[in-house]
């Protein structure tokens, strides 16, 4: 079974813009690609892929009431 790029970026909860760019900036390996230039993921891919996305730490939110006084 292989999965589309889309279907991927789905699966490990990502918009398709950033998976596509974690290959850019090379965060994460590349996965192999058909005959047409297209990739294909496998489940070994996605779980690997994943592994990355929940390691990183999402930014904190604002606390709520603070506010920051230049100066």
């Amino acid at each position: 079974m292989s999965l589309s790029t889309c279907q991927a970026a789905r699966l490990i909860g990502v918009s398709r813009n950033t998976l596509l760019r974690w290959f850019r900036e090379g965060r994460v390996a590349e996965v192999a690609r058909d005959r047409n230039g297209w990739r294909f993921f496998t489940p070994q891919d996605i779980e690997r892929i994943k592994a990355y996305a929940d390691r990183r730490v999402p930014p904190a939110p604002p606390e709520a009431g603070r506010v920051e006084v230049a100066g």
